[in-house]
């Protein structure tokens, strides 16, 4: 099997780009590796790399929600939110933290990836530009507090794919993130990494609804038409062979494959 996702522990030191490059440098000359959801390179916890045809379905897998544990140190600041930036002295926050959950409006770090006029925010910011991104609305699940005690704190986090942890915890007023791991992804948890064992596509995306077509609309979908069916939101097209494509919705009670994976 040469296409499906590997998960990956990934240590703290190195970026999600060095992990992909290790793993491509493992797997035949050409081969597609990616990875669907980038760690910062202080955080550990679970990557998702793709590979082969995965990296076809990277946006649906950087979607699903994620689960994190943090420590917090207290009353200091951080450039970054995180132990590579300037930090300084703070205000201590109270013994009754607010721990905003539901949908909340979020602006991201400065130091983040994300692109503003095309360049990345934390290359604009490292290079002294100020950086404006906009707010976000994103969801958190779950925002507890696991322990406080001698200026430091654990939380656990559940949240949607785009919030950012070191937001969450620099809202505490004063705190930024010692440390960082990502723990879930989806139904994927950091407990069952392995780069031994490649996760196959149809088992990868079984958080999509499965439709079971016959030998006829078989072949049309592995061809990019459409075939009858109904559903909600994207779905896995299969036959007795496996995964064929992943289809939309369309008028007229039609499913069209917008991401396939048989020539």
């Amino acid at each position: 099997m040469t296409d499906g996702v590997l998960l990956v522990d990934k240590p703290a030191g190195v970026t999600s780009h060095d992990v992909v490059a290790r793993i491509r440098r493992g797997l035949p000359k050409g081969t597609k590796v990616g990875h669907a959801g980038t760690l910062d390179p202080f955080a550990t916890g679970l990557l998702l790399i793709l590979i082969g045809r995965a990296t076809r379905v990277q946006r649906f897998l950087m979607k699903q929600p994620k689960r994190y544990e943090t420590i917090a140190r207290l009353g200091y600041t951080s450039t970054t939110g995180d132990p590579e930036g300037e930090i300084r002295p703070g205000n201590m926050p109270g013994e009754e933290l607010e721990l905003p959950t539901g949908i909340i409006t979020q602006r991201p770090p400065a130091y983040s990836a994300v692109k503003v006029g095309g360049k990345r925010a934390y290359a604009l910011a490292r290079a002294g530009e100020d950086v404006e991104i906009p707010e976000r609305e994103v969801l958190v699940a779950r925002f507890d507090l696991e322990w406080r005690e001698y200026g430091r704190a654990k939380f656990v986090i559940e949240c949607s794919s785009g919030t950012y942890v070191r937001s969450l915890i620099m809202g505490l007023n004063d705190a930024y993130c010692v440390e960082l791991r990502r723990t879930r992804i989806g139904d994927f948890d950091v407990a069952d990494a392995s780069e031994e064992r490649l996760i196959g596509l149809d088992d990868a995306l079984a958080f999509m609804p499965a439709v079971e077509l016959d030998t006829e609309d078989a072949a049309k979908a592995s061809h990019g038409a459409a075939v009858p069916g109904h559903a909600k939101g994207m779905v896995r097209l299969r036959d007795e062979q496996g995964l064929i494509a992943l289809a939309e919705p369309r008028g007229g009670g039609t499913l069209k494959p917008v991401v396939g994976f048989r020539a």
